[in-house]
């Protein structure tokens, strides 16, 4: 994954808000309503936010830097709020990188 170009950013950032994402679906949420322990949504919720912050952010920048439509755009941004999204479109970005 190259960090100096804007999809090769946006690929890193994807990866890790989809992890976030599942850990706080999979396992923050379970331990809040089934054991009883909101501490940590609160942990992985926070950096879930920080990271969902961050590809917004990145999405934006590749837009413009590529050029991207505003569908596109659209598009990218909201495969961040389907569970394994990120991770699909990371095969999309690889190839277009």
């Amino acid at each position: 994954m190259v960090l100096t170009s804007p999809i090769g950013r946006l690929r890193l950032v994807g990866i890790l808000e989809g992890i976030s994402f599942l850990l706080l679906l999979g396992i923050a949420m379970p331990l809040k309503y089934a054991a009883g322990i909101p501490e940590a949504v609160s942990v992985v919720g926070a950096a879930h936010g920080a990271l969902f912050v961050l590809y917004a952010l990145a999405v934006v920048h590749v837009k413009f830097a590529h050029k991207w439509s505003i569908g596109r755009s659209l598009f990218v941004f909201l495969m961040s709020v389907i569970p394994f999204g990120p991770f699909i479109l990371e095969r999309q970005l690889k190839k277009e990188q």
